[in-house]
């Protein structure tokens, strides 16, 4: 069987993948978004968003270069902060790029200001990230007809929260055992504004988890640089045919391949990629997706491949994928997972 092949937790298995984010566990390091702050920046705050932009990149070189100081005046993680919120002008952070003016209106994702549909201590996530304080926001960039969240991530449901008391419900899941802080959704780019202002005021030393779609426009991507300490990424499809079918989006492949490469190269920024395995789509997606994860980012990256996929939302409507998992694709997937040789994989 699959399950005596690959093994379902091994603890060192998630250190070698991930050892910037065990050592901030371990109070070795400090959490990216820390750091950030202590890169001091200096701007007024009207100027032209290229402009900014530019000093980003300059605050960015200073953080790699670890020319740091205690409380700054104003910090890259301020001007992250502020280069979020100017974009909200004519949103660009997804790559739907509908630039819609989302301080009047709601975007194509259906977020106009950040709701929170839920947040708690998580015990059912990957177990070097439990308890994750995970905070699930409303709305998506996606329109995923089997969408097992489709009740938050295709509609406007929630609380408002003022960006300072997140902060405190963050500070507070960290007293109580959290390991990370979860941003997920729905999906969390269009509440990356809220997001960059609430880290401002976070004073616990704890990690930030990206759980994330992964179709941020090139524009998130350089301001996530520096903050995220673990890419938890869902890699669902593998070609743009399905990804336009059962998700509603188009250049799929592109940009997901993408936005993966360029968090490759983010300061000191770790993976966890998910895969959910999909009824009859172990040839068009599983199979080309670990392949390109394998060549890319090597067999050493922590993936996880799914086998929890149940048809959900309007996935009745799509007969091939309206049925649960059959044994035998569980374990063709297993089987996929072992010809390409990944050495820190989670398979079930």
């Amino acid at each position: 069987m699959w399950l005596g092949r690959i093994s379902m937790w091994d603890v060192e298995g998630a250190r070698r993948a991930m050892p910037h984010y065990f050592s901030i566990l371990g109070g070795e390091e400090e959490p990216n978004f820390v750091l950030a702050r202590k890169v001091p920046v200096d701007f007024r705050g009207n100027e032209p968003l290229e402009e900014l932009r530019e000093l980003h990149r300059e605050g960015m070189d200073r953080l790699r270069e670890n020319d740091l100081v205690e409380k700054p005046g104003k910090s890259l993680l301020d001007l992250k902060a502020l280069i979020a919120d100017r974009t909200l002008e004519s949103c660009t952070l997804c790559e739907i790029k509908c630039r819609v003016n989302r301080k009047d209106s709601t975007g194509y994702c259906r977020v106009k200001e950040s709701l929170i549909a839920s947040d708690f201590l998580h015990y059912g996530e990957e177990p070097e990230l439990v308890p994750s304080y995970t905070v699930f926001f409303s709305g998506c960039n996606f329109r995923c007809i089997f969408c097992q969240n489709w009740d938050i991530s295709q509609h406007r449901v929630g609380v408002e929260h003022v960006p300072e008391f997140m902060a405190l419900k963050i500070e507070e899941a960290f007293g109580q055992g959290a390991k990370n802080v979860n941003f997920v959704g729905g999906e969390p780019t269009p509440n990356l504004p809220f997001i960059l202002e609430a880290l401002r005021h976070v004073k616990a030393p704890i990690p930030v988890v990206w759980n994330s779609n992964m179709y941020m426009s090139e524009e998130a991507m350089e301001l996530l640089d520096g903050v995220v300490d673990v890419y938890l990424a869902d890699f669902k499809w593998g070609n743009d045919r399905c990804a336009r079918k059962y998700s509603k989006v188009s250049l799929y492949w592109e940009v997901v391949t993408r936005n993966l490469l360029l968090a490759r190269e983010h300061y000191r920024a770790e993976f966890l990629i998910r895969h959910l395995v999909m009824p009859d789509h172990l040839d068009c997606c599983t199979r080309p997706v670990l392949e390109w994860i394998s060549r890319s980012l090597g067999r050493d990256i922590r993936v996880n491949v799914m086998f929890q996929y149940r048809p959900e939302y309007r996935a009745e409507m799509y007969p091939e994928i309206s049925r649960r998992l059959k044994g035998e694709e569980m374990e063709k997937a297993a089987e996929i997972v072992n010809e390409l040789g990944f050495r820190n994989a989670l398979v079930g």
